[in-house]
């Protein structure tokens, strides 16, 4: 097995929608155990392909029972909210609070081939999200609200990542700027 470099916040190749996947064999299998090596390694709980510079519609996961991939993944269902600080092997070293759905239906086909449906509660159903959005070519920074994305690329432009280092950037110790009453949302200024 060999471990990937990850790709992080700024490389094109995050931003785009991976394609489907038609063949399943051993190139595949192998692709998934390092896959699942780099992500051990990095260490995260996910990893999408594009996020090691492979444009397939593949991801692997393990939250503590194990190791498992999924091939072409769909959500189908959502319900509930939780909001829970998430990071990303992307955009390391930076987590940020997120309001997802609390439960996800999620199908997708297995290594060999069979088609399948899992639910995840809490972090299960945030993983799925997380790592389907990759595939769809949105990073987690996407989903924040204006005024924690606005502190967030202010913080990536300024202060990049260390490793090692972490920092949570909740909604709370963002300044809000005042209404000018020019009819733009304070979140929406650049």
């Amino acid at each position: 097995m060999a471990s990937f470099p990850i790709r992080t916040f700024g490389d094109p190749v995050l931003k785009l929608r991976c394609a489907e996947i038609t063949d399943i064999d051993g190139a595949l299998a192998r692709l998934a155990d390092d896959m699942l090596e780099t992500m051990y390694k990095a260490p995260g709980v996910g990893l999408a392909a594009n996020q090691v510079g492979i444009q397939r519609r593949i991801f692997v996961y393990d939250i503590g029972d194990g190791p498992h991939t999924v091939i072409n993944p769909t959500i189908v269902e959502t319900s509930g909210e939780w909001d829970y600080d998430e990071g990303c092997l992307s955009v390391p070293g930076l987590y940020f609070p997120i309001l997802r759905p609390q439960k996800v239906t999620l199908q997708g086909v297995d290594l060999d081939g069979h088609e399948f449906i899992r639910e995840g509660e809490d972090l299960l159903g945030r993983v799925f999200l997380h790592e389907t959005d990759h595939l769809d070519g949105f990073l987690l920074l996407d989903r924040l609200a204006p005024d924690v994305r606005k502190e967030a690329m202010r913080v990536l432009r300024e202060d990049p990542p260390h490793a090692g280092i972490s920092r949570r950037i909740p909604a709370a110790e963002v300044e809000s700027p005042a209404d000018t009453g020019d009819g733009v949302p304070p979140g929406d200024r650049e």
